[in-house]
């Protein structure tokens, strides 16, 4: 039982950084694994990054390692996205999600809660 509220999107540069946040409610946000997921216009929606429980173990769709960095502090009840040296190409809408399965997934259909999403607009 959880809700997801995503912000921090907006329109950059090529070669510019943004840091999205995922607000979550309630007291059980630390019994989630968390993912990032992203959706471009045209496009079905693609895995971005998970992280574990408690933020240990992390797993990077290959087009956005050695760029962006996903973390949680779960005393804010909070998870992160830093996106840096972004791209034309990173422009979607990005969503955060939980899972109840624990572990990191990049399955969709393993996230049982979703955010509404932020838009991310990278110019070139």
């Amino acid at each position: 039982q959880v809700q997801l509220v995503e912000s921090g999107g907006g329109l950059v540069q090529a070669g510019g950084s943004l840091r999205l946040s995922c607000a979550a409610s309630g007291r059980t946000f630390s019994s989630y694994a968390m993912g990032w997921f992203r959706q471009a216009p045209g496009k079905e929606r693609e895995f971005v990054v998970a992280i574990s429980l408690s933020g240990g173990s992390t797993y990077y769709a290959d087009s956005v390692k050695g760029r962006f960095t996903i973390s949680r502090d779960n005393a804010k009840n909070t998870v992160y996205l830093q996106m840096n040296s972004l791209k034309p190409e990173d422009t979607a809408v990005y969503y955060c999600a939980a899972s109840s399965i624990t572990w990191v997934t990049t399955i969709q259909s393993e996230y049982d809660y979703w955010g509404q999403g932020t838009q991310v607009t990278v110019s070139s």
